[in-house]
């Protein structure tokens, strides 16, 4: 009778939940129907208003998927909080072009419009509401389309540096001998040099460009990703499944992705999620270097080299241009704080240790 019980409110739960997704993405279409400007720019953008709808049903299907995984993440409050700012920031990159419509004869959306080429900032007002930095770049465009710029680097460096560190400390920590020691002094060598400096390095022999400083922090971070794949692997080729699976006449293939990985790949996924946040610093750091995107690009390490010569602001006033710093520092804190506490909701729930304290 008690399990018959705890199986309705299960359901109960579940369809409150599925009420709730279907609530939103109705609120969504109502919101498109009765507001001119909202109608409008959806219409112009029907694709990109499909899009967000995809994304909140996926979301929410996920959300309320009534799995082990999914109840700790919802029982978690900081989890819950960093799932919300990341989802804002997807709803944000997904909406770009109904949020910050790019001019009809713009040959690249992710220029950053301006108005006049002034170089004195300008404050928050109608048609700019974060304001301008110098060059009169629009912060307000700069910072909803640099999320998706941020997206795509981390992505894209998340991608390259675990195939590399899957494929390179994979086969390190499972066969060991030459291969083992020649994999591990190669990354020796990378980690020897601070990050940061081995990044500027690559980036100012590569060139400046946002596609350069995507390969330079790749090659960064691609020996973490090995280094710790290899040592978990370790632990788990001579435990007793893995013996009893090559006993069985198990080639070394199916050991590798039927056995050896899938027990040793969550230490790897919460670092991916930790580290999601801490590319797009690294990028904006290079960025503010002058390495990274060119001028005018929609880049928020790029809107913070624009704000470097107003930081203190003016004689007697220093917070006289704040917008131009706070909001683009805002726009990258948020983000990384959404993926560290992500990150270390997942540790919490895949590690067997702290499975008690969630």
């Amino acid at each position: 009778m008690g399990i018959l019980t705890v199986a309705a409110r299960e359901i109960q739960a579940y369809r409150t939940r599925v009420g709730v997704i279907v609530g939103i993405a109705a609120a969504v279409v109502v919101l498109a129907l009765v507001i001119p400007v909202v109608r409008e720019r959806f219409a112009r953008f029907p694709l990109t208003t499909l899009g967000f709808l995809a994304v909140v049903i996926m979301v929410g299907l996920f959300w309320t998927i009534p799995s082990d995984f999914t109840r700790r993440l919802r029982k978690n409050p900081l989890s819950v909080l960093g799932f919300s700012i990341i989802f804002f920031y997807v709803a944000l990159a997904v909406l770009a072009p109904v949020l910050a419509p790019p001019a009809p004869n713009s040959r690249d959306p992710y220029l950053i419009p301006h108005q006049g080429f002034g170089t004195v900032p300008q404050p928050p007002r109608p048609g700019s509401i974060f304001g301008s930095t110098q060059g009169q770049y629009d912060l307000f465009y700069g910072i909803v389309w640099g999320t998706r710029t941020a997206f795509r680097v981390s992505l894209l460096v998340i991608l390259i540096s675990v195939v590399i560190g899957l494929i390179l400390g994979g086969l390190a920590g499972y066969y060991g001998g030459r291969l083992d020691e020649v994999v591990m002094r190669v990354t020796d060598i990378f980690l020897a040099f601070p990050g940061l400096v081995l990044a500027v390095v690559v980036v100012a022999v590569l060139g400046r460009s946002l596609d350069n400083v995507m390969i330079a922090i790749a090659l960064v971070n691609w020996p973490i990703y090995a280094r710790l794949l290899r040592g978990d692997i370790l632990s788990v080729r001579s435990r007793d499944f893995v013996e009893a699976a090559r006993a069985a006449g198990a080639g070394n293939f199916r050991i590798i992705f039927r056995h050896v990985l899938p027990n040793s790949i969550y230490p790897f996924l919460v670092l991916t999620s930790l580290d999601m946040g801490l590319i797009v610093i690294t990028a904006a750091a290079l960025s503010f270097l002058g390495l990274g995107a060119e001028v005018g690009f929609a880049d928020w390490g790029m809107l913070v080299n624009l704000s470097r010569d107003w930081i203190i602001g003016s004689v007697g006033n220093p917070f006289a241009y704040w917008y131009v710093l706070v909001f683009p520092g805002l726009a990258i804190s948020l983000f990384v704080l959404g993926w560290n506490l992500l990150g270390d909701a997942f540790r919490d729930i895949l590690d067997p240790r702290l499975r008690g304290s969630t």
